[in-house]
């Protein structure tokens, strides 16, 4: 998407692209399963005025295809009387204030522990007291988690990413890329979650439209970015070492999207559809007391090499 493209933000052209965003990642999905593979359910939802948020929703699940053992891709329009804390950290000014907010976002879940597990979200927000200009805001990114590190999956990632922002500011990739690096951070556990990507939130620095621009170049780059990459490592072989691996690697998200995740929080407080927030947990996860893996393998590798700060480019 070029940077020029000058698409009005509006709440009705923001739902038009990120609806048929969804339609373009879960169509590809498909394709990569091929044919007898797994297909996407589609979930339509509806919350009415007697709910605590109104609005509605198209919740997109895959489960027990070749390729990917889980993927949900949701997209929601909610709206709500009352922003939540979580909303309103950086923006004391709209506390209590009415809101409407939509968005797609999607974790995907592959079966085979060579290929990494991918999160990507692109929202907007509005929300405004009766009588005064709503304020409208976007927010998002993409990152990889993989359980087996390679620095060829971690460099293109991030040059999609870069590319991606490059016609917005040559110094977005960078301060998204910190950003992204701080935000996906377990704390109680000092651990970066995975090798990173971008995230923004409470984004409108440039012109509305152009805020709108950059929030659809990065939608637009997630399928650039990731299907190279399982179609790099869908086929490699694995027994249950890395499948044990895997799980335990997928207990760490669990705590991420639990414990850390302002998304998370912010269905959870606004009273969101509680099976869509959840869409991003792995079918299958472990924990393990205190585990250490030997040095010289590729599980040590991962802490090592992978899931550390770096200047992937």
């Amino acid at each position: 998407m070029n940077a020029s493209t000058a698409t009005p933000a509006s709440v009705a052209h923001v739902r038009a692209y990120l609806t048929g965003l969804q339609d373009a990642i879960t169509s590809a999905l498909e394709a990569v399963e091929g044919e007898g593979g797994g297909r996407f359910l589609a979930d339509a939802w509806h919350k009415g005025p007697e709910e605590r948020l109104q609005g509605e929703g198209i919740t997109r699940i895959m489960e027990g295809g070749r390729v990917f053992e889980r993927a949900g891709c949701g997209f929601s329009h909610v709206r709500g009387a009352q922003l939540p804390p979580s909303a309103t950290q950086h923006r004391p000014e709209l506390a209590g204030a009415p809101f409407e907010a939509m968005g797609v976002s999607l974790v995907f879940h592959p079966r085979n522990p060579y290929v990494p597990t991918v999160h990507m979200n692109v929202r907007m927000i509005s929300a405004g007291h009766p009588g005064r200009e709503p304020t409208r805001w976007f927010g998002g990114g993409l990152d990889l988690t993989p359980c087996y590190g390679f620095e060829e999956d971690a460099v293109q990632f991030h040059r999609s990413c870069r590319d991606a922002l490059e016609p917005f500011g040559h110094e977005l990739y960078p301060r998204f890329k910190t950003w992204c690096d701080e935000y996906f951070f377990l704390k109680h556990r000092n651990e970066q979650r995975g090798v990173g990507g971008i995230f923004f939130d409470d984004f409108c620095e440039l012109a509305p439209e152009q805020s709108f621009a950059m929030l659809r170049a990065v939608g637009d780059s997630l399928l650039k970015a990731y299907l190279p990459i399982v179609a790099r490592r869908k086929d490699m072989a694995y027994g249950e070492r890395e499948i044990e691996f895997q799980r335990y690697r997928r207990g760490r998200y669990v705590e991420f999207n639990l414990v850390w995740d302002r998304g998370t929080h912010f269905g959870l407080q606004s009273g969101g559809r509680t099976e869509s927030i959840l869409l991003s947990m792995p079918p299958h996860a472990c924990w393990s007391y205190q585990r250490e893996d030997a040095p010289g393998t590729p599980e040590a590798a991962l802490t090592r090499d992978f899931l550390v700060r770096r200047d992937w480019l």
